[in-house]
C-alpha cells in the first residue's frame, strides 16, 4: 500500500534505515528514528533523553475530542 506521498512505507523505512547507518548514529538514535518513520503521525508525550540518548518515550495512540 502506497502512502500519501506515493512511497511504499516499506521503502520509506528502508531508505531512513540505510540513511542512518550511512551516518554516525548511535544505535538508540537509529532506534527512535526508526520508530517516528515507523509511527508516521501522531504525539510523543514525553521523551527522555540520557547521556545524550533517547531512552524512553511515551506517545499518546489516540485522542478523543468530545465537543468542537
Amino acid at each position: 500500500m502506497k502512502s500519501e506521498n506515493g512511497f511504499l512505507k516499506n521503502d520509506v523505512i528502508l531508505a531512513a534505515e540505510r540513511k542512518a547507518a550511512d551516518s554516525s548514529l548511535h544505535p538508540a538514535w537509529r532506534a527512535f528514528v526508526r520508530y517516528c518513520v515507523q509511527l508516521q503521525h501522531g504525539e510523543i508525550e514525553k521523551l527522555k533523553i540520557q547521556d545524550g540518548l533517547p531512552i524512553i518515550a511515551e506517545v499518546t495512540r489516540e485522542k478523543i475530542k468530545f465537543t468542537r
